[in-house]
Order: structure tokens, then sequence, then C-alpha cells
């Protein structure tokens, strides 16, 4: 769902992200949070006027719930505050507490904020399972009450292999270029990955609208870009956006904190201007993947292109 803001409730959002971000001091702030400051602003928030941020408003905790009387978008302010205190690639444990401060005041208190609570108190193993939990409820549609994740995420193998299902996700590569079918072969083909049903495939249930999401989003398999279609993901399939989905790949794709062997693990790779693009594009399609309802095999003879402006993904560039 987009975001509904007024210009003054804009910049009293981006003036406490910057708050955050000069936690210890002004002269700390990056061109990575001057970056993502006005990305945010302009993506995410949908303000056009030029962001001065010398002249941010720096509204303290109470002060920026009395700016904001609307849920939704406290609750949303929250989501942004939290990225803010990671944009520099650091688990800081200051800044993580200044967040804190803000989603009390906002009365939010979502799974995420304990995860980041426990990270912050050196708890991150504990931090890491609550995701791993959170993925797998946003992705089944249902509360994860089992300890073995990675068995669902790799149901084939050993004698689990399923050869037929397999050999019908290799047969797309004979569907015409630009498909959605064919790309989807293709991406396989290129990254070297196991069709689902294959012995060292992800689960189809996963694999498949993930990668369907890296096609039509336009964003590649590089950290960069996981990081950024998981992001898109978390707006499209607002089901634990953030315990779920953006906050893992922060941990695994920038913060370099491995979460599991599926997932992998870099440094870095948050781009700070791209992220807040991602999210506004998710925010604005009109399918989403992950939902039962979605028919990939309906899909895979239909154009990539026809399905974009169907489910009217926005412009890759802007």
């Amino acid at each position: 769902m987009l975001i509904q803001a007024t210009a003054g409730e804009a910049r009293a959002i981006i003036g406490a992200m910057a708050s955050i971000a000069a936690t210890h001091g002004e002269e700390r702030l990056t061109a990575a949070d001057r970056a993502s400051l006005v990305a945010a602003h302009h993506y995410l928030l949908r303000q056009s006027k030029r962001l001065d941020l010398a002249a941010l408003p720096r509204l303290a905790p109470r002060q920026l719930a009395a700016a904001l009387p609307d849920r939704a978008l406290a609750t949303e302010a929250a989501h942004m505050l939290t990225i803010m205190a990671f944009v520099d690639g650091s688990l800081d444990e200051a800044k993580i507490e200044r967040v804190l401060d803000y989603a009390v005041a906002l009365g939010v208190d979502e799974p995420y904020i304990q995860e980041i609570t426990e990270a912050a108190h050196g708890h991150v193993q504990a931090a890491l399972a609550d995701m791993t939990r959170r993925n797998l409820e946003s992705i089944t549609g249902k509360p994860w009450l089992q300890d073995d994740a990675m068995g669902w995420f790799l149901p084939y193998r050993g004698d689990h292999a399923d050869p037929v299902l397999a050999a019908r996700y290799r047969a797309l590569g004979s569907l015409p270029a630009g498909t959605l079918g064919h790309a989807y072969w293709e991406q396989y083909r290129r990254n070297g990955y196991a069709f689902p049903g294959e012995a060292t495939a992800l689960n189809e249930a996963f694999a498949t609208p993930h990668d369907c999401t890296h096609v039509l989003s336009g964003y590649d398999t590089t950290p960069r870009g996981e990081l950024l279609v998981s992001t898109f993901t978390a707006a499209m399939h607002p089901s634990r956006p953030m315990e779920g989905h953006i906050l893992p790949v922060i941990f695994s794709w920038h913060l370099g904190i491995k979460i599991n062997d599926v997932a992998g693990s870099a440094v870095g790779a948050l781009d700070p201007r791209e992220f807040w693009h991602a999210w506004a594009r998710g925010a604005a399609v009109s399918e989403d993947l992950f939902a039962p309802r979605w028919d990939f095999w309906g899909c895979v003879g239909e154009s990539v292109a026809a399905l974009r402006e169907r489910y009217s993904i926005p412009p890759l560039a802007e």
C-alpha cells in the first residue's frame, strides 16, 4: 500500500530518521545516510519538492508521535526509522535504542522490535531464529511451529527428488523468448540453479514466486539485487514485511550476518537510493506473487512486458 503523508508529516519523519543517523554526532552522517534520507523522502513518502537536509525538524519521540496522528502512517514511520539505524552497515546499539524510544512513543510493538532489541543486546542468534520463523510464516501463510526450517527450504534432498516436477520446469526453456516461463528458465540456466524437484533445489513454494519477482521487478540475483527484491516483496506481500523480509536481508546482505545456508551473506549491499525505490515499487504493485491465488503455470506463456503492465509494476529506471 502506498504511503500517504503531507509535506509536514514527511519532513517530520525524515527529520527523525536523520536524528537516528546522527546518534553519534552530525559530523558522523555518511553519504549513504544522506542519500537514504533524500530517497525515502522522494520515493516512499512521495514528496516532489527538494529536501533541505539542514532545515529538517528534529522531533523528539513524543513530538513525532503527536505529529503523526494517523495510525498507519505512524506504523510506516517506525519501519523507516528502523531501517535508518542500519544504513551505515553496522549493528549499533545506541542507534537501535533511539529507534526503540521512537517505537514506544508511536505505540508500535511488532515482532521486529523484539528482533532488533535482541540483536542490540548481543542475542543475535535469537533474532535470526525469529526472522527465519517469521519469513516462513509469511511464505506459508500459517504459524511456523517446527524447528527444521532447512527441511522446508530443501525438501527434495535424498530420496525426495521429484523428476516429473523438475522436467516440467526444464521444459520452460522451449517457450518463446520474452515470456515469463522462458525468462524464469533462463535465470536458472544463467545462475546454475537447480530446478524445483531436483535434489538440491529450493522448495517450489518459495523459489517460484521469489524468482518470478526477480524477473518481473528487474532486480538481478547479486547481493544488491537480492536485498532489493526482498524489499520489493515486503511491500508487495505485506505479511510480516519487516521481520520476515526486510530485516533478514539487511542482516544477511548488508551486515554480513549469515542467517542460514540458503540465504548466504555479504557486506554493504544496501543501495541507499534504490532501496527506497524498491519499497515504493513493491507498494504500487496490484498483484501479489506470493498470494495463494497467483497462478505461475497460468502465466508462463505470457510476455514479461504484458505482465508488468497488468500488475502495475513501475519501471525500474526513473
